[in-house]
């Protein structure tokens, strides 16, 4: 009988959906490891991926042929063992556009009004303004990989009247973006947007593609917003163009390191503003994700490759 393991818990709708899809299978779920640990050398699919998973699955007897990753990202994922053995890997990406959309909102807006500091004196019980605040109607953001998420902020970014760049690297056109560039225009995107918004994944094409010169291209009143991955950014690089004045303030979701060190500097400067790797948090998140994996393993029981997120092991996303 073909396997299907779940490494967190399912509701019994969830798993009624499943057996409608592929009858005749096994499926093993739960969120403690003793309920799955012991079936994941048997499975042919994996939805969701845990360490445990790596020493038994990718094991010479294992019959592994596709993983679901719950999340978007897989740069922890070994993906050059899953491509090696022909496994198929699918990611959740798509579920976080709206979650995640509406904290770089959050950040822009939070920074522009400077909230962020009335909430410091509102700590200390303090009566005092922040200075002139700003605005973000009318004012220029770039867009720095153009996906679902991109997509999403572009559309609420017009909604404040806001001029909005974009890089993808085909270039393609979006519907909200009012001029796109590929990645050879992300020198002129970074030169003309008051707020850089980074979506790129972890690959090694993009690690640390945030340095000190890109940091110097941008003006030194543009905000820099992180949600995609902390090894895109060099964060020496950036902590010095928060300290110099080379940038005006930066929105970080992600970090280089996490949990960020309590030696960070970050941590005490009034020009950033920081979340703990939660910008794509929603109580809608496993429902959206869901629905990912079983559009997919409808393709697969009949016998078809599943085509919806699937990874290209060359890109590593």
């Amino acid at each position: 009988m073909s396997k299907i393991v779940c490494v967190h818990a399912l509701t019994d709708e969830q798993v009624e959906r499943i057996r409608q899809t592929a009858p005749g299978w096994e499926l093993v779920h739960g969120k403690e490891k003793e309920l799955w640990a012991g079936h994941l050398k048997d499975a042919e699919i994996v939805v969701d991926w845990k360490e445990a998973c790596k020493t038994e699955c990718l094991q010479p007897d294992s019959k592994l042929r596709w993983v679901q990753n719950w999340g978007a990202g897989v740069d922890r994922m070994p993906l050059g063992e899953l491509a090696g053995r022909g496994i198929w890997l699918t990611n959740a990406s798509g579920v976080h556009a709206f979650p995640i959309s509406e904290t770089i909102l959050a950040m822009m807006l939070g920074f522009t009004r400077k909230l962020h500091l009335s909430i410091r004196h509102q700590l200390k019980s303090e009566w005092k303004g922040t200075g002139t605040l700003g605005e973000i109607h009318g004012k220029t953001m770039g867009i720095i990989g153009v996906g679902a998420i991109g997509e999403e902020t572009a559309r609420l970014g017009k909604a404040f009247g806001m001029q909005v760049l974009g890089v993808r690297r085909s270039g393609r056109p979006s519907e909200f973006v009012d001029r796109m560039y590929d990645n050879d225009g992300l020198d002129a995107v970074l030169e003309q947007s008051d707020y850089v918004v980074v979506t790129v994944p972890a690959t090694d094409e993009s690690r640390h593609m945030f340095g000190r010169r890109q940091f110097e291209r941008m003006k030194p009143t543009a905000m820099y917003i992180n949600i995609g991955r902390g090894a895109t950014t060099d964060t020496e690089a950036l902590i010095d163009a928060l300290q110099n004045g080379t940038i005006a303030g930066a929105g970080l979701d992600v970090y280089e390191q996490e949990p960020l060190p309590d030696s960070s500097p970050l941590w005490q400067m009034d020009n950033v503003i920081m979340t703990p790797h939660n910008s794509g948090s929603t109580d809608q998140y496993n429902e959206r994700a869901f629905e990912i994996f079983l559009h997919n393993l409808q393709e697969y029981v009949q016998g078809k490759a599943p085509s919806r997120n699937r990874v290209d092991y060359e890109r590593q996303y």
